[in-house]
C-alpha cells in the first residue's frame, strides 16, 4: 500500500456571483465582495478591504452605466491569493465597448459628473485591464496587493 501523500495547503480563494445589471446590483455586488473579504481574513474598514471594495463598486459601477445590455446581467470575480498577497477583481459585462480613461485635456474637469472611476481604479490597483471573454463582451480586471493585518510582509513570488 503507498504512504498517503501530505495535502499543501490552499492559498487561493474565489467568489463568483451574477447580478442585475441594475444600481442595486452593483451595491449588492460591493457589499457582498466586502463581507466575503472579511470572510477571508481582510476585515472591514482595512486599507486592503477599503481598496479593494473600491475597485469593485467602480468596476461594478461601470459595468451598470456603460457595459449595460438589456435582459443581461454582469459578473463578479474575486480570486484570493494569499502566498501571493493579491486580491484579482474581475467584472465582466456583455457590452462589446471597452473602457477608457478620457483623455480630453487630461483630467475630467472638476463640474464633470463622470469620468473618474477608471482613474480611481488606477490610482488604487497595482494593475488593471481589459480581457475578453467567452460570449459576448469582456472582462475588466484590478489587481490589488494586499497586506494582512496579523502578516506584515506576506510572500511574493
Amino acid at each position: 500500500m503507498p504512504a498517503p501523500r501530505a495535502q499543501e495547503a490552499v492559498t487561493v480563494s474565489v467568489f463568483a456571483q451574477r447580478f442585475s445589471a441594475t444600481r442595486r446590483g452593483a451595491r449588492l455586488a460591493r457589499r457582498l465582495a466586502t463581507h466575503r473579504l472579511d470572510l477571508w481574513d481582510l476585515p472591514y474598514g482595512s486599507p486592503a478591504s477599503d481598496t479593494v471594495t473600491l475597485v469593485v463598486a467602480e468596476l461594478a459601477s461601470n459595468a451598470v452605466l456603460h457595459g449595460h445590455v438589456p435582459g443581461r446581467d454582469f459578473e463578479l470575480r474575486l480570486t484570493y491569493d494569499r502566498s501571493a498577497g493579491l486580491v484579482r477583481v474581475e467584472v465582466s459585462d456583455t457590452h462589446p465597448g471597452h473602457p477608457e480613461i478620457p483623455v480630453s485635456a487630461g483630467r475630467p474637469s472638476a463640474d464633470t459628473d463622470g469620468g473618474r472611476g477608471l482613474l480611481l481604479v488606477e490610482a488604487v490597483a497595482d494593475r488593471w485591464g481589459v480581457a475578453g471573454r467567452t460570449g459576448p463582451g469582456k472582462t475588466v480586471w484590478a489587481e490589488c496587493e494586499v497586506r494582512v493585518p496579523d502578516d506584515p510582509c506576506p510572500v511574493r513570488p
